[in-house]
């Protein structure tokens, strides 16, 4: 295996270096250093090249990709649907709203008045707003949608409680407290 494709297969699994050379805000010749303890490698020029040339190429795909997402945000429209609340419980319930089956637990999205008084749930989330962005049919066709809205959200301090993508929906659970800042970020970006 060559340097390079040494060099590819270590930051794939390391996506903040991978952004931060998608950015051009890393420093190539400490993370040559660092990359030489870790790869045991004994030439840092050659690991150092090989990072110029993965810098130059991901700069590329991330541009053209960020383009195709903001061009489909763009054409989405956004809702928001407060006093909701998420429960998980180990046991099926009864109950109106949304549920997720994970073979062990179920995920219930719900208005907060339908929220029963007494169960045994595992975690309770009551006063929550769900905001949910509606895209084209091309949404499934575009990668980085997702990722794009949580880096968003997170990037403005914003706990994303239950994150659900279906389709042409993507449904994004905030607590109340965050729903106004989350609303203002997300409704500067959707058309």
């Amino acid at each position: 295996m060559t340097v390079a494709q040494n060099v590819r297969n270590h930051l794939r699994n390391k996506p903040y270096l991978l952004e931060a050379l998608e950015k051009g805000i890393v420093n190539l010749s400490e993370l040559s250093r660092q990359l030489q303890a870790e790869l045991k490698v004994s030439d840092t020029s050659a690991i150092k090249a090989a990072l110029r040339r993965y810098a130059e190429e991901l700069q590329k795909h991330r541009q053209k990709r960020e383009e195709k997402v903001l061009h489909l945000l763009r054409k989405s429209s956004i809702a928001v649907y407060d006093r909701k609340a998420v429960m998980i419980t180990a046991k099926e319930l009864n109950q109106k709203g949304m549920k997720v089956d994970l073979l062990d637990k179920f995920v219930y999205l719900m208005d907060r008045s339908d929220m029963p008084e007494r169960t045994t749930s595992l975690i309770k989330h009551e006063n929550c707003t769900m905001i949910v962005v509606h895209s084209p049919e091309e949404l499934e066709n575009t990668p980085g949608v997702v990722a794009f809205l949580a880096t968003l959200l997170a990037e403005q301090n914003v706990n994303i409680v239950e994150f659900i993508s279906c389709w042409t929906e993507t449904i994004m659970v905030v607590e109340k407290k965050d729903s106004l800042k989350a609303y203002e970020v997300l409704s500067n970006l959707v058309g």
